[in-house]
């Protein structure tokens, strides 16, 4: 069980967000792949990845960026208005390797009744950092942030339960 995130007023810059794991799986990538329309082998075939050099078929870039995007609302909440992800990337997402997602406030403005966060992000695996970049997103300045807590299963029925 993760800590309550903080009220709007109490973020502060490096402030660090709750640690996330992504057990990545060759369904995971598949379903990514299948759901962002991108039909590239090494997306979906193993033994054609592995022939183009890669350890494994691996994940694509919009699946990345929404588990990124995913990974910074868990925290900030339904009333979080993502403006953008900027993210590089680096060591292929696998199967087998999970992806350990880490992020901290980078940057706090508060203007006509919104906070603006930019979030650093990082997701690493055994093979070294996958994505690392950016995220920027605005909160009304009343915003009440959800709690990542077992009962959040409740709120996002796409979870699994323990």
């Amino acid at each position: 069980m993760s800590a309550p995130s903080p009220k709007p007023a109490a973020i502060d810059v490096s402030d660090a967000l709750p640690p996330f794991t992504l057990n990545v799986t060759s369904t995971v990538i598949v379903a990514g792949a299948i759901a962002s329309r991108d039909f590239m082998p090494a997306h979906h075939d193993a033994a054609y990845a592995k022939a183009q050099g890669a350890p494994d078929l691996f994940m694509n870039i919009l699946t990345t960026n929404g588990y990124v995007a995913r990974f910074v609302t868990d925290w900030a909440g339904p009333e979080a208005k993502l403006e953008s992800i900027r993210i590089r990337l680096g060591a292929p997402a696998v199967p087998g390797k999970p992806l350990h997602f880490t992020g901290e406030v980078a940057s706090k403005t508060e203007t006509d009744g919104e906070l603006r966060l930019e979030i650093r992000v990082r997701a690493a695996n055994d093979l070294g950092d996958h994505a690392t970049g950016t995220v920027a997103l605005t909160l009304p300045r009343n915003a009440a942030m959800r709690s990542a807590s077992a009962n959040a299963a409740e709120e996002q029925p796409w979870r699994t339960r323990s």
